[in-house]
């Protein structure tokens, strides 16, 4: 199975429901590396590391998130895959 990157743009009612937490939560029960963040603009952004099956699944989820969310766009931009993160976390800067 192939190891990928996925560069992630999430838009809607995303901040201030807990999508940051949740999305780690669902990347750590996938073995998915990376991070996620608030942007300016009331999006979230996220990195992706790991088996292509398991980052699909992650991103998947992204389209729903968690209970309170709303999505209305999911951007995905796939890159060479780096290995660069040794697991998941939250990120507190724009």
């Amino acid at each position: 199975m192939s190891m990928v990157r996925a560069h992630v743009i999430i838009r809607g009612m995303v901040q201030g429901v807990y999508f940051r937490a949740h999305t780690r939560d669902e990347a750590k029960t996938h073995n998915v590396t990376g991070w996620v963040k608030n942007r300016s603009d009331r999006g979230v952004e996220a990195i992706f590391e790991g088996h292509e099956d398991d980052v699909k699944n992650v991103i998947d989820w992204c389209h729903k998130g968690p209970a309170w969310a709303h999505v209305t766009d999911v951007q995905v931009h796939w890159e060479d895959y780096i290995g660069e993160f040794k697991d998941f976390s939250i990120t507190w800067r724009y």
